[in-house]
């Protein structure tokens, strides 16, 4: 048995927010603008988002404190500042901190008597505020998933999912990526080729995923090389954001599996961005499938060659320096994360600490 469950609304073109701006009007007069310090104006987005808004005569507020893997507090002093005015629907613009923050907030606005915490336990709420997504890099996926990501009090990623935090709207623009720094641009396309992977060797995998990541999984074979040589490469770049919205649309059903458990402290700790962090730890997933599902190892083996190479091609490169104690602890928490379930092969503490390993410096 299997099932499909996707209700975004997904609007994919240049300028898709001039041409589809009166989408706005049906989600009430007051807006929050979720969104980062800088990136979405240099992009236009967060231009776009205003001009739309003001000839439709809907008042906003913009909150743009939202850092890089945001954490508890950082949702806590956002939620704390927006609650003094009353909202009808969220906007997230952005990468995946932004949308994933947006997220959080738009459950906590509409539900007052939530913590963050209450976020992890689905039972608590049934609602949310309207979330638009307006995606500004190609590679989260968080444009069309359930997910949302956060760090919390102890320095730590977790994802809390819920259907109610599924985006009503994905505008979704390649212009916006333009803009990306290599490195960023690097970083997000891994992540996408870390969805569409993962979720084709889930064991929560189905045919209609399955179908969406083989077709991410050769745009992005095609595609990231082009953009990483050419940062201008707009049919490229067009590629690269609809392999990321199909990605993303593979694990809405699927999840992900070790190799963003693995990633996390990399991010938090390190400071090492999310895509290239999950990036490191994909060929040991595609490695440990390949006893229970060799057939769709052969197809990401057809498609990419060995995928090691090709993450390396793309400039990725991680060396750090991890202690003992920091080493004991990841390994512990990898073995506990419920990402692990669907995970194909067999992966211990010994086989874990192995993988780390192989970045230490020291």
């Amino acid at each position: 048995m299997w099932q499909y469950f996707m209700p975004t609304k997904i609007l994919f073109s240049q300028k898709v927010i001039e041409k589809n701006k009166e989408i706005f009007k049906k989600f009430g007069k007051k807006t929050l603008i979720i969104t980062g310090k800088t990136s979405s104006r240099i992009n236009g987005s967060l231009r776009d988002v205003e001009d739309a808004l003001r000839s439709l005569s809907i008042e906003y507020y913009i909150y743009d404190k939202i850092d890089e893997n945001p954490t508890f507090e950082h949702i806590r002093q956002a939620v704390k500042e927006c609650r003094i005015h009353d909202f009808d629907f969220v906007i997230g613009v952005g990468g995946g901190s932004p949308l994933d923050s947006a997220k959080a907030i738009a459950v906590l606005l509409k539900n007052k008597s939530l913590s963050v915490e209450d976020l992890y336990d689905a039972t608590k709420y049934d609602s949310s505020l309207p979330i638009i997504a307006i995606p500004t890099t190609s590679g989260t996926g968080s444009e069309v998933t359930q997910y949302s990501v956060l760090t919390d009090d102890t320095g730590f990623k977790r994802g809390f999912a819920h259907d109610v935090i599924f985006p009503i709207i994905a505008l979704i623009d390649p212009l916006y990526t333009v803009s990306m720094s290599v490195s960023l641009t690097r970083s997000t396309g891994l992540d996408a080729l870390c969805h569409a992977v993962e979720g084709f060797l889930s064991k929560r995998s189905t045919p209609i995923s399955d179908l969406y990541a083989v077709e991410a999984m050769k745009m992005i074979k095609e595609n990231l090389p082009r953009v990483l040589q050419n940062q201008n490469d707009l049919e490229a770049r067009t590629a690269m954001s609809f392999a990321s919205c199909l990605a993303g649309m593979v694990i809405s059903q699927t999840s992900t599996t070790l190799a963003h458990v693995l990633g996390y402290p990399l991010s938090t700790f390190k400071g090492i961005r999310h895509g290239d962090a999950t990036a490191a730890f994909l060929d040991a997933v595609v490695q440990g499938a390949q006893s229970e599902v060799p057939q769709k190892v052969n197809v990401v083996k057809e498609i990419f060659g060995d995928i090691r190479d090709f993450i390396t091609a793309s400039g990725l490169q991680i060396k750090l320096r991890i202690d003992d104690e920091e080493l004991e602890g990841w390994v512990k928490r990898a073995l506990t994360a419920k990402h692990m379930q669907w995970t194909r092969g067999s992966f211990d503490e010994s086989s874990i600490k192995k993988l780390y390993e192989r970045m230490r410096s020291n």
